[in-house]
């Protein structure tokens, strides 16, 4: 899917209701096969989205693609990043630029969300610059061609496990991107998995919600987000 399409397949609120999602099924290609990939995997494939997980090694994207079939399959990086018509990043944020040069041309044009956090202390000198001048930015030079979006890393998985599709007001999440289109499909990805997106502007407002910014580890509704953020009230929640 092109990006222009991979957002016309947002449904009205009306069709979400009667689907049972925010999006049309999506492919995601899930890079890291860890706690952060599994809990994502298991809310979106319950959603219907299809996930190919990956990892270095085989084992554990075997094991998930088990545990979620018949969504879900394994693979190696590249394969995932090229099944995905959304790439998912769940691995330490020190791996990203051997990454990037490694998937290569399977990133270019696709919407990858990037839901890694920097900590120098074991990412090195890419998480330096990424505190410096932000994980965003930072991401996004490191994959020039694709669709940036900064999100489902401002909180802990075991948060997200506990707190999705918990009763109304739900935990918020905030997005940044420079790309509408993308933005939109990580929205409905949100919603997928059972919370609600806030979208906080372009890639360089993503260092708000990464270690250290106040919207870190917040664990509150999307109305209060927006309140730590100094966001206006959203007119419809639904929209984030």
């Amino acid at each position: 899917m092109t990006l222009g399409m991979l957002a016309g397949a947002a449904l009205s609120p009306l069709a979400r209701a009667r689907h049972g999602r925010a999006i049309a099924p999506l492919r995601i290609g899930m890079i890291g096969s860890g706690h952060v990939g599994e809990t994502l995997g298991q809310l979106w494939t319950h959603a219907g989205h299809q996930i190919m997980f990956s990892a270095k090694g085989m084992e554990a994207p075997r094991r998930l693609a088990r545990k979620f079939a018949p969504l879900a399959k394994a693979g190696n990086p590249a394969d995932s990043a090229l099944f995905g018509d959304v790439i998912v990043l769940a691995v330490p944020y020190g791996v990203l630029p051997e990454l990037a040069q490694a998937l290569g041309r399977n990133t270019e044009d696709k919407i990858i969300l990037d839901a890694t956090n920097p900590y120098s202390w074991r990412d090195g000198g890419i998480a330096r610059l990424a505190m410096q001048q932000g994980a965003g930015i930072t991401t996004r030079d490191l994959f020039p061609n694709s669709a940036v979006v900064r999100g489902l890393n401002s909180e802990d998985m075991t948060t997200i496990a506990a707190q999705a599709w918990r009763k109304p007001p739900r935990l918020g999440i905030p997005l940044a991107g420079d790309s509408r289109a993308a933005l939109e499909t990580a929205q409905g990805l949100v919603w997928d998995a059972g919370m609600d997106p806030v979208i906080v502007g372009p890639l360089s407002t993503a260092r708000e919600f990464q270690p250290g910014g106040p919207a870190f580890e917040a664990a509150t509704t999307a109305a209060h987000l927006r309140e730590i953020l100094n966001l206006p009230a959203a007119t419809d929640q639904r929209n984030g």
